[in-house]
């Protein structure tokens, strides 16, 4: 199914397929194919997007059509934020505005007012105009989070915003600066909903919802869909378009696991072996705690491997520059936590390393889904040591898979499971083989009298 028969007005139809054919867009994606039409049409859509899958292109043209051919507001100049687009993350916010101002390069303006210039400021914050020429009014995509000073985005909305990307939390702090209103938004996407919840932004959601306007339109993408985000979804949307790709619709990634056995504490020199032996050149490795990014990528740099922590306490500077040098593979090494790199979306990401095994399968799928991508095959490598195994194999019952475990020459673990009087089988508080309540007094007791 082509672009041209989702429903796209003729005149604006070849402007954006020159923009979609620089992204390197040659035909729709399934989800795109079955959202489009619905968000043309007005109607409200509830997406199963996991990432890769094109969703960002699938409610952003949409979005971009019904703008371009709206009237233009004349009575003044400012302009009411007509799509508000909420994410998890700084670096997702980047990426989905900067993809909408790509999209929307070659569009025509609307009549109304002098040209405004574009400006991307320092400090993390941007508010985009995609100009033309003559005394048109651009389009104004305002790109606003956390983590940076909040005066030069409300200076950079000084005059509204056509449609602005956010996190929840900044998003409110502009709000309370009457940096801009949301009375007049006629469109609502949650992106990513499954991990705004995750990352607790509930409550901010909640405040956010109250201000806008009852009568909108509302689409919601989760790759996930837990009871929580199925009664938010069932409380935003009225008679929803429900799009899910099936799997079989899905190109399947090409992605190797591995689980090498090692003893915990020499995990970072495997790590080390491991990339210089096999040459990875540009690779991924997931910790648990910010922490554990800094004292890894410390050590990877001291026998001269380039690598560089990537976590939420670093300046929104700071991670845009080592996103960057990543990219272009300055930088060999990111280790980050998961709650950072969900913002990290690079195309050809050849290895994943989970150097702390995730909390949860649904949490590995995400990482190991870091790499291949767009085509690629990719690699990717889990840590198991003695203390880990039992979890691991419950990831593997989630997931239906299994990965043999492999030893590497010289990092073979010694390391034994020690007993624990709370869980005397060695189970790892697996589900359903946890020591009862019966057995914890009985331990109880057996340490009392041994006393």
């Amino acid at each position: 199914m082509p672009f041209s028969s989702l429903g796209f007005t003729p005149s604006l139809l070849p402007l954006l397929l020159r923009a979609l054919e620089e992204k390197g867009y040659t035909a729709p994606t399934p989800i795109q194919s079955a959202a489009i039409p619905a968000i043309l049409e007005g109607r409200d859509v509830l997406g199963s997007a996991q990432t890769g899958s094109g969703k960002t292109a699938a409610f952003s043209l949409p979005l971009l059509h019904q703008l371009a051919n709206a009237p233009a507001d004349t009575a003044g100049q400012h302009r009411p934020v007509r799509a508000l687009i909420l994410v998890p993350t700084r670096e997702l916010a980047a990426q989905v505005g900067e993809a909408i101002v790509g999209f929307a390069k070659y569009l025509p303006q609307r009549s109304a007012g002098p040209p405004q210039a574009s400006s991307a400021p320092s400090g993390g914050s941007a508010v985009h105009a995609v100009t033309s020429v003559g005394a048109h009014k651009p389009l104004k995509v305002a790109i606003v989070f956390g983590g940076v000073s909040i005066n030069p985005q409300m200076m950079n909305l000084r005059g509204g915003a056509d449609i602005v990307v956010a996190t929840p939390g900044r998003l409110l702090d502009l709000i309370d600066h009457n940096a801009l209103t949301l009375t007049n938004t006629s469109t609502l996407v949650l992106d990513e909903a499954d991990r705004l919840l995750d990352l607790g932004f509930g409550e901010e959601l909640n405040r956010i919802l109250a201000l806008l306007p009852a009568k909108r339109q509302t689409l919601f993408f989760s790759a996930t869909f837990p009871p929580a985000i199925e009664a938010l979804a069932s409380s935003l949307l009225r008679n929803p378009l429900r799009v899910e790709v099936a799997p079989a619709e899905q190109a399947i990634p090409d992605i190797t696991q591995r689980a090498i056995e090692v003893d915990a504490p020499r995990r970072t020199q495997l790590l080390r072996h491991l990339v210089q032996t096999e040459k990875w050149d540009r690779v991924l490795v997931f910790v648990a705690t910010k922490h554990a990014a800094e004292i890894v990528a410390d050590k990877l740099r001291k026998v001269e491997i380039e690598a560089e922590p990537f976590h939420g306490e670093l300046s929104q500077g700071k991670r845009t520059q080592v996103l960057q040098d990543f990219k272009i593979k300055a930088v060999q090494v990111v280790v980050a936590t998961d709650v950072a790199a969900r913002g990290i979306d690079i195309a050809q990401m050849p290895v994943v390393v989970n150097y702390d095994l995730p909390r949860s399968a649904t949490d590995y799928t995400h990482r190991i889904g870091r790499t291949g991508r767009a085509g690629e095959s990719g690699l990717a490598v889990s840590f198991v040591s003695a203390a880990t195994e039992a979890h691991f194999k419950l990831i593997e019952k989630r997931q239906g898979i299994k990965v043999p475990r492999e030893q590497v020459v010289r990092f073979e673990p010694v390391e034994t499971v020690p007993v624990n009087v709370m869980d005397p089988a060695g189970t790892g508080g697996v589900k359903g083989k946890r020591p009862s309540k019966k057995d914890k007094l009985r331990a109880a007791g057996s340490r009392a009298m041994s006393k």
